[in-house]
């Protein structure tokens, strides 16, 4: 009898947290999918986007498509869509999920490699928003991208092998096109405290 009790509520207590999973995974979804249709929409002008349950009747076990439409074109699986297009599809995606759960912090490693130069304007346009509001740390090559930091960190490979890290703050207006310092400044350098050599 004490076997078939601890069983009865072992499930009543699956259900209800099964319950409030879906519950949780609902709102999340909404808030995202809400995002994500306006954020496609910033970065594609004229375009449309929305998230899609497999199956919406068993969320937990269902995927989600991700279907976008830049501007003029009909194709609404992203698998249709050119290299630059699916990045910044998968993008619209990413900050969506930023702007729906905010974070005081958030680091991207080489996101923009697949943009040409309109989709990459539209991309730091975005980062430069939400710079305003949280920190932004991006790993990159791309110079435009470099060209919008507040603060620039690289490593530097000396002759012996060993390698420093270096910083430096950069000032420049409040844009996506930063221009170049005035006659006689410079940007200001920051010292960074010695680590251990790397070999």
């Amino acid at each position: 009898m004490i076997v078939e009790e601890v069983h009865d509520d072992s499930l009543e207590l699956v259900a209800q947290v099964d319950h409030e999973i879906q519950e949780s995974f609902a709102t999340a979804f909404r808030d995202v999918a809400s995002q994500f249709e306006r954020l496609v929409k910033e970065l594609f002008p004229g375009g449309e986007g929305r998230l899609v349950l497999t199956d919406p009747a068993n969320p937990l076990e269902a995927g989600i498509e991700i279907e976008a439409s830049p501007g003029r074109k009909r194709v609404k699986r992203i698998s249709l869509l050119s290299g630059g297009e699916r990045s910044l599809a998968a993008l619209a995606f990413l900050f969506a999920i930023f702007t729906a759960r905010p974070s005081p912090f958030y680091l991207m490693d080489e996101v923009e490699p697949a943009l040409d130069d309109i989709n990459l304007h539209r991309f730091l346009r975005l980062v430069a928003g939400f710079g305003r509001e949280a920190q932004v740390m991006i790993v990159t090559h791309q110079k435009r991208t470099m060209e919008i930091a507040s603060m620039m960190y690289g490593v530097s490979l000396n002759k012996d092998g060993t390698t420093k890290i270096l910083c430096q703050r950069l000032e420049h207006p409040d844009d996506l096109a930063p221009e170049g310092p005035e006659e006689g400044s410079a940007p200001e350098r920051v010292d960074v405290p010695e680590t251990e050599p790397v070999g």
